[in-house]
């Protein structure tokens, strides 16, 4: 996209939350894995504290640096041809002249950006999004009006330039 496309990512806040709940989903599979293996293991020896220690915190930790990174890759950026959205592990482009709907909706306990494209389909973007805790963003109404002014100045008449 041009050089002055306006951009959205999840707020530092958000990447932090993500990657604190994978971090913790891996953390619990690990210390499972752990008590099933020490279970299974022969003999009356318990691996030590330091083991367990490891098993909790470096999946957490691994969680929360790969939360970070991802967040800066995942984003929505917004130019002259149209939506582009990029993630980890797909992109996608949706032309100005294939979207007829932008809105905010509720989905599950977060409030999101949906486009409805002219084929029928709808595409839920990576951000600006909305929700609890680590997920809350206090300017997600702004990111959405945003979007929204530009996707109605593209349809009905373009920017000036």
């Amino acid at each position: 996209m041009e050089a002055s496309s306006p951009t959205f990512r999840p707020t530092r806040r958000q990447a932090l939350g993500h990657g604190l709940y994978l971090g913790a989903l891996s953390s619990l599979a690990s210390l499972a894995t752990g008590v099933i293996a020490a279970l299974a293991w022969p003999g009356p020896s318990a691996p030590p504290a330091w083991a367990w220690l490891t098993l909790a915190l470096a999946p957490l930790l691994l969680g929360v640096a790969l939360g970070l990174v991802s967040g800066r890759r995942t984003g929505v950026e917004v130019g002259s041809r149209g939506i582009r959205t990029s993630s980890l592990l797909e992109e996608g482009e949706a032309p100005w002249s294939r979207v007829v709907d932008l809105r905010a909706e509720r989905r599950g306990r977060r409030n999101v950006v949906s486009v409805y494209l002219d084929s029928g389909a709808s595409v839920q973007l990576h951000a600006p999004y909305s929700g609890g805790l680590f997920a809350a963003d206090p300017q997600f109404e702004l990111k959405v009006f945003a979007l929204s002014h530009l996707w109605r100045s593209h349809r009905f008449g373009g920017l000036p330039s």
